[in-house]
């Protein structure tokens, strides 16, 4: 069983990792999806949200953008960073496990600028 948490507002990918309004959590057995949950975001702080989803089981997240710190933690935890996702929640999941979905690098490099990610 693989956990796949995606950042979103609503269904829908979005741009900043720690400020997305949700997770969409997608469980997946033999790369179908057999659960999904949506948990609101319990609050952006340094750290914290890695660590969250890591003790939720998530072992990839997907996101438009990320921080550098977040992805960092991500990586020691063994999770794996898609960033540079868009469009709906449970799409981009199905991208992934049919391997087209592939992570841009993008990275957030400010907090003040919430619109601006993945360009």
């Amino acid at each position: 069983m693989m956990k796949i948490a995606v950042a979103s507002e609503n269904d829908m990918v979005t741009e900043h990792f720690g400020h997305c309004a949700n997770f969409n959590i997608f469980e997946v057995k033999d790369n179908q999806i057999v659960k999904f949950e949506s948990i609101p975001n319990p609050g952006h702080r340094p750290g914290f949200l890695p660590n969250f989803l890591n003790d939720m089981g998530v072992n990839v997240i997907i996101s438009g953008g990320m921080g550098s710190g977040a992805i960092d933690i991500f990586n020691e935890k063994g999770i794996e960073v898609i960033v540079g996702a868009s469009g709906n929640a449970k799409a981009a999941v199905e991208a992934y496990l049919q391997g087209t979905l592939k992570s841009t690098g993008s990275v957030c490099h400010e907090h003040q600028h919430h619109d601006e990610c993945g360009e």
